[in-house]
C-alpha cells in the first residue's frame, strides 16, 4: 500500500523554470551585481542540482533554494577574497525598497539608502545575512533561520546584534537629522 502522505516533489527542470528569478533576485539582494548575480544563480542551481535527490520536501522549496543561494554567493566571495586583497573593505550596495514621493524626500530617501547600504556592508558577514533576510527581503524568522542553516534563537542572536551595530553606525547619521 503507497503513503498517501508523501509530497510528489517538481522535477529539476520545474523548479529552475519556476524559481529562476526568485534565485536570482536573492543572488542580486546580496551582490547588488547582475553579472555576480548571475555566477551565483549558476553555482546555486548546479549545487542545487546535485543536492535535490536528497531534498525531501520537509521544507519549502524557497527556504531550500533560499540556502543554497546564500551559500553560493559567501563561498564565490570568499574565493574571490582569497584571490585578491582588501582595498576598500569590501563596500557591497545593497537594493532597499523605494518609497515613491516628490523630489525632496526621493532625495533625502536616497542618501538614507546609501547610509544604510554602508552600514550594512559594515557588518560582519553573519549578522548583516541575518539582518538582510529578516529586514530586507522580510523573511520569517523560521523562513531566515533555515536558509542560514542555524536555529531560530541563533538567528535572533544575530539579528539582536546586527541591529545594534546598525544603531551604533548610524548614530551620527541618525542624529544629524
Amino acid at each position: 500500500m503507497a503513503n498517501t502522505t508523501s509530497i510528489a516533489l517538481p522535477t529539476f527542470e520545474g523548479i529552475v523554470e519556476k524559481y529562476s528569478d526568485f534565485v536570482y533576485n536573492v543572488a542580486l539582494r546580496m551582490t547588488n551585481d547582475p553579472t555576480e548575480a548571475q555566477d551565483a544563480v549558476q553555482d546555486a542551481f548546479i549545487s542545487a542540482y546535485k543536492a535535490y535527490p536528497k531534498f525531501r520536501g520537509d521544507s519549502a522549496i524557497t527556504t531550500w533554494l533560499y540556502r543554497i543561494t546564500v551559500n553560493a554567493v559567501l563561498m564565490k566571495r570568499r574565493k574571490e577574497k582569497k584571490a585578491r586583497e582588501t582595498t576598500s573593505g569590501g563596500v557591497e550596495e545593497l537594493e532597499l525598497p523605494d518609497i515613491g514621493d516628490g523630489p525632496e524626500k526621493q532625495a533625502i530617501t536616497s542618501e538614507t539608502r546609501r547610509k544604510i547600504q554602508a552600514a550594512i556592508a559594515k557588518l560582519p558577514p553573519d549578522m548583516r545575512m541575518a539582518v538582510i533576510l529578516r529586514d530586507i527581503q522580510e523573511l520569517s524568522g523560521e523562513e531566515a533561520a533555515a536558509a542560514l542553516g542555524i536555529e531560530v534563537s541563533a538567528l535572533k542572536t544575530r539579528l539582536h546584534r546586527g541591529r545594534m551595530k546598525l544603531r551604533e553606525l548610524l548614530k551620527e547619521y541618525v542624529e544629524r537629522e
